[in-house]
This record gives structure tokens, sequence and C-alpha cells, in this order.
């Protein structure tokens, strides 16, 4: 039978593990790549699973002077867009990395949430 300390070190060993696993699924998180679009794909932002924003791309067609007030809209649509998407992935990634490791779905990590 195992000692209590044998035990105590085992478990701080797994915690220890599983931070390490969250956290490179955290940073394999900001190589995932999204595409928000608006307007049937006339604005289109590139995002990471992070949430960071890679680039923007509008087309030629809706840079006219007088529509700057739609061309915003389109934009913050294409944003919130992207950023949906990237929380799926997100979402999606952790969920493999924590049934990987035996957590229970939606179990959230002290200090990795």
């Amino acid at each position: 039978m195992k000692s209590m300390e044998e035990m105590l070190q085992a478990a701080q060993q797994a915690a220890e593990t599983i931070q390490k696993q969250m956290g490179e699924a955290q940073a394999k998180l900001d190589t995932v790549e999204v595409e928000g679009s608006s307007g049937g794909g006339l604005v289109k932002i590139r995002a990471t699973a992070k949430g960071r924003i890679l680039g923007v791309s509008i087309d030629d067609s809706l840079i006219v002077p007088n529509d700057k007030q739609v061309l915003e809209d389109l934009i913050t649509a294409a944003f919130n867009d992207a950023r949906t998407k990237a929380d799926n992935a997100a979402n999606a990634e952790m969920s493999r990395i924590q049934q990987g490791i035996g957590l229970p779905p939606g179990f959230n990590f002290p200090g990795m949430g």
C-alpha cells in the first residue's frame, strides 16, 4: 500500500503534467487559423483560435466614401464572425486535450481559464 506522501507526490506530478499539456494547448491555439466574413465575403478577417487578428481583407467595391458606415458595419460583423469561429476552434481543441488526459468535459483547470 502506498503511503500518503507517495500519493500526494503522484497527485502533484499528475497536476504538473496536466498544467503542461494545457499550456501547450493554449500555445497551439495561437497557431490555429480561422476566417470570419461578412457581406457575402466582401469583408474577411483572419484570426487565430486565441482571437489574435492576423489580417483584414476588404473588396475594392466597398471602398466608396459615401458608404463608410456600411463598410464599418461589415468589418464589425466580420470581426464578430471570426471571434465566434475562434471560440469554436478553441473549445474544440481544449475538449480534445481534456479528453486525452482524462478530464471531464468543461473542466476549468485553475490558472488556465
